[in-house]
This record gives structure tokens, C-alpha cells and sequence, in this order.
């Protein structure tokens, strides 16, 4: 069995490899993808507010 200690080593090493390639696609943008995940919740609250009536 892996012990906490190598497990928490290992992924220190991955995020240390992940920082030398940036980890962004070029054509992600933080605000419209933000704004996509906030309307979408937003949408499914709407959704789930309309479907509970009897409370």
C-alpha cells in the first residue's frame, strides 16, 4: 500500500510538471467560462424552483 507520504510526494511532482506547460488551452477564457458555469447553475436552481411548488 502507498503511504500518505509518497501519495502527497507524487503529486507535488505532477503540479510541478503541470506549472512547466501553463495547464491553459489557448482558447479557454476564464470569464466566459465562468459565466457559461454560473448561468447554467443559475438555469438548474430555475429549474428545481419550478418543479417544488408544494413547499
Amino acid at each position: 500500500m502507498m503511504s500518505f507520504h509518497s501519495a502527497a510526494a507524487q503529486l507535488v511532482t505532477l503540479a510541478a510538471e503541470g506549472e512547466q506547460h501553463g495547464g491553459n488551452h489557448n482558447s479557454l477564457n476564464p470569464a466566459l467560462t465562468g459565466g457559461g458555469a454560473l448561468f447554467i447553475l443559475l438555469l438548474l436552481l430555475w429549474i428545481t424552483t419550478r418543479f417544488n411548488r408544494d413547499r
